[in-house]
């Protein structure tokens, strides 16, 4: 799936129209709080304007309603980050595709940079509509998604806009380039064994991922609430932890497909409420007392993943095995995560829950790589073609 990437094409004084996740949290004084999304964009960012490139970034900033007063959701914000982790000048025009923005990229000199507002400001991004993507599309020469979060989308911007612009350069920035690399090419040839770690709250979100990886990993190892639906199946008691019923017959189908591949927690650590105060007790799984609930993984089943993943070659890891945000339940994730940091594997995180816990405990710089994108890197463990991804040039 190698496509060209930015480093590949001469920007010297040619507009590049750059699609970016500036996606970021604000707060209510609409201040950025976490600058992580805009941080990762600059190295390819970097790559235009330090070789004489003309670059207008694009991005949406969560879910506005075209035409309300969507003051709370602009991406000037964004935009004054960038220029402060840059150290320069970046303009901003208040409108996408309208007054402000043609004349500020009219007026892009070399090496500069312009951010346009919000696209979801615009009724035509999230219906991918021709019209509006077309006016995007004749601002540049070369076209450049950078935006691996919204990559499994089909919004303007992301589709029609480089269709818009066939027969241009159309490529991929650094961090899309390096998603394709971990999350796909890595995938389609694992060093082995490969150990698949799956946890979060529902079978039904990961229903695709757990086939697909079945279908290609040596283990697929349940963590998380999700593991309670396959206990059901099993004819186990889960007390009153959260399940999925109407998941019980496909729970029983996977473990009919997976057999020895799949691995479903030894033991379990409970509650008596969802708090950290709670009387606490941990059991085999599959007897969860009835006033209890299952909150995280055993000692028995920590020390089984974490055997498993020391001996692995390539480990893929997407969903916390317990709750990772509140002590003592946060144990069993703790102790995965370490041994992935610790381990020689080619290890690939999840974005998501996986990512945020990874940063959280610590453990972000020893491993291969963190996925930018929850949605994205759930997709693209499915075996999903992104339509956004397959029309760029080939490498």
């Amino acid at each position: 799936m190698a496509k060209k990437s930015i480093a590949d094409v001469d920007v010297k004084g040619r507009k590049v129209l750059m699609r970016v996740d500036f996606n970021v949290p604000l707060d209510e004084n609409c201040s950025v709080t976490d600058d992580r999304r805009v941080r990762m964009a600059i190295p390819s960012i970097k790559s235009v304007i330090d070789r004489g490139g003309r670059l207008i970034l694009c991005s949406h900033l969560g879910r506005p309603e075209p035409g309300q007063d969507n003051s709370k959701e602009s991406l000037k914000p964004a935009a004054d980050v960038l220029g402060s982790l840059l150290g320069c000048s970046v303009k901003f025009a208040t409108d996408t595709v309208g007054p402000d923005a043609t004349s500020k990229v009219a007026d892009l000199k070399d090496g500069e940079i312009l951010v346009l507002e919000n696209l979801r400001f615009e009724k035509g991004e999230k219906k991918g509509d021709t019209n509006f993507a077309g006016k995007l599309a004749a601002f540049a020469d070369i076209y450049c998604n950078d935006a691996f979060g919204t990559c499994h989308r089909t919004d303007a911007s992301m589709v029609a806009v480089p269709q818009a612009m066939s027969g241009k350069p159309r490529v991929v920035g650094f961090l899309v380039d390096k998603e394709i690399k971990y999350l796909s090419d890595t995938i389609t040839k694992p060093a082995r064994p490969f150990v698949a770690i799956l946890g979060g709250a529902k079978v039904s979100d990961k229903i695709n991922v757990i086939r697909n990886l079945l279908s290609i990993c040596d283990k697929v190892l349940i963590g998380g609430a999700m593991a309670y639906t396959f206990s059901l199946a099993k004819g186990g008691k889960v007390g009153k932890s959260r399940v999925e019923k109407d998941k019980v017959e496909l729970a029983k189908e996977l473990i009919q497909v997976g057999g020895d591949k799949l691995v479903l927690p030894l033991d379990t650590h409970c509650g008596d409420d969802f708090k950290s105060t709670c009387n606490k007790v941990v059991v085999n799984a599959g007897e969860i007392p009835d006033n209890f609930e299952g909150l995280d993984i055993g000692p028995k089943t920590s020390k089984l993943y974490a055997e498993l993943v020391a001996s692995a070659k390539t480990v893929v890891w997407n969903g916390p095995m317990g709750v990772f945000e509140m002590a003592p339940f946060d144990e069993g994730t703790r102790v995965v995560a370490e041994a992935i940091a610790n381990s020689s594997a080619v290890s690939i995180i999840g974005g998501g829950d996986s990512a945020a816990a990874i940063q959280q405990l610590g453990f972000a710089d020893r491993v291969s790589h963190v996925s930018t994108g929850g949605g994205a890197s759930l997709s693209m463990l499915e075996g999903e073609k992104f339509a956004a991804v397959e029309l760029l040039d080939e490498a």
